[in-house]
């Protein structure tokens, strides 16, 4: 919780600092489709299925071309987890979701026209959830690349390519030093690259 709180905290100082400057805002509704991803670890693994995203934006422009973004993904993908003999653990039950609460910003490219390069990034938290776990919390960030099409009403349409990711530990590690056992703590990172639309509703202040 103390994530969350940090990151809003961040968030509306940045909408403050900016506020006279500040052009307009945006209510983005995402959709996508994230491709698959495996893990490997100490002899088990696990596979993260393709599946499709969903989420919801708050797009606050801070300048013409730039923007600050609180955004909230979902998706619900399998994800079974095997044993070191290849059999899997979760039969019937590996059914679960990623979760991502990610604030970023995003340069938008002027072309003098209606299509709007853009690259963006953004770093906050990732929720995993499984049945056979529960939930756990993780450093999440993502990377994005597209372009805005803009349209004579107050809708847009986004068309773009990201990467996203989360970081879980997942054990430790020991060697054998001249001082004796030293452990290691091992990280294990979930990779998936997506393709997606937004549809943004873009309001002047």
């Amino acid at each position: 919780m103390k994530q969350y709180s940090l990151l809003l905290v961040v968030f509306l100082s940045v909408i403050g600092m900016n506020a006279q400057e500040a052009r307009s805002f945006s209510l983005n509704l995402y959709g996508g489709y994230n491709f698959s991803d495996r893990l490997d670890y100490d002899g088990y693994s696990a596979s993260i299925e393709d599946g499709f995203q969903y989420g919801v934006g708050f797009e606050y422009f801070v300048s013409r071309n730039n923007s600050v973004e609180l955004k909230y993904l979902r998706a619900d993908p399998k994800m079974p987890f095997y044993g070191p003999l290849g059999n899997q653990l979760n039969q019937g039950d590996d059914k679960g979701a990623l979760n991502y609460i990610l604030l970023g910003g995003t340069h938008y490219f002027d072309t003098g026209s209606n299509l709007l390069p853009y690259l963006g990034a953004g770093a906050g938290v990732g929720i995993i959830e499984t049945p056979q776990s529960g939930n756990g919390t993780y450093f999440a960030w993502d990377i994005k690349a597209g372009v805005k099409i803009k349209t004579a009403s107050v809708v847009s349409v986004n068309l773009n390519a990201y990467l996203e990711s989360m970081t879980a530990a997942a054990g430790n590690s020991y060697y054998w030093t001249y001082y004796g056992p030293v452990g290691v703590q091992d990280y294990v990172s979930i990779y998936q690259f997506g393709l997606g639309a937004v549809l943004s509703f873009n309001f002047k202040n």
